[in-house]
């Protein structure tokens, strides 16, 4: 199937490891030409080189703090003046960190306030004016499957990726007619370095080992398993693709059943 990814011009967040990579990864395969972003210089020079190398396509890598409230505008800036433009947004932040509710103070979820929420709301509106002149504009935004089942102590994940998730929503109501589609992934259980850490925190919460904490979780999930990273960017690319022109304003679950309200 032709996805009609080629030579659409796409920028992902957060994408030196895990979801993020494995997107670009998949969107350069496919055709596309991909700018590239995280906060370490170096493993997003990397990321950018091992991406050009197995697809063949143009990738370039962009250095940026979207936590910085000045950063996404020029991330946003950067990537439109490398590519030409700009198609498809990917936005993806790292997830909070896990803990009880009265374990963090107001720095901690403002921290966390602007990673896993304004860093997407910054973006998309810098990102406004470029997709308005495409003509297959498409916003992804990563959140969690937690939002719609929350998780045992990850109070700050599971409430303000529900933030996400409803400023998705209301831009495909208030957008659509400009022919910008939006759209989000919820994405379960993964195999990243996401995965290994907070195994080892509930690990420590429950006193108990990662390989345990992992066990339990499998059990809970009616597919048996953790998703691979490519199961999820088989998802996030056809979603952004214009082989998916008539999905808008979706949340889609990649959760493997994890999810056990049919709605």
């Amino acid at each position: 199937m032709d996805l009609g990814l080629k030579d659409k011009r796409a920028l992902i967040i957060g994408a030196s490891r895990g979801l993020g990579y494995t997107a670009a990864t998949l969107l350069a395969k496919e055709g596309g030409k991909v700018a590239v972003n995280g906060r370490d210089e170096n493993k997003i020079k990397l990321a950018s080189e091992k991406i050009r190398k197995n697809s063949g396509s143009q990738v370039f890598g962009i250095t940026g703090d979207v936590t910085n409230p000045s950063v996404p505008e020029k991330i946003v800036a950067d990537a439109t003046k490398l590519l030409g433009g700009l198609d498809i947004l990917i936005t993806n932040a790292g997830g909070p960190p896990a803990g009880a509710f009265e374990s963090f103070d107001e720095t901690v979820w403002q921290k966390a306030i602007d990673a896993a929420f304004m860093s997407h709301v910054r973006l998309i509106r810098a990102a406004l004016p470029h997709l308005r002149k495409s003509s297959a504009a498409s916003v992804l935004t990563i959140a969690s499957y937690t939002v719609k089942q929350p998780m045992e102590n990850l109070i700050l994940s599971n409430s303000i990726r529900a933030a996400t998730v409803a400023l998705t929503k209301s831009l495909a109501n208030e957008l659509g007619r400009e022919n910008i589609r939006f759209n989000t992934i919820l994405p379960g259980w993964t195999e990243t370095e996401r995965v290994t850490e907070l195994m080892s925190a509930r690990a420590t919460a429950n006193r108990s080992t990662p390989e345990e904490e992992r066990r339990k979780l499998t059990q809970e999930i009616p597919l048996g398993r953790i998703a691979s990273p490519e199961e999820f960017a088989n998802v996030a690319v056809f979603l952004v693709s214009p082989a998916a022109s008539y999905v808008h304003g979706v949340a889609l679950q990649v959760d493997g059943g994890a999810v056990k309200f049919p709605f």
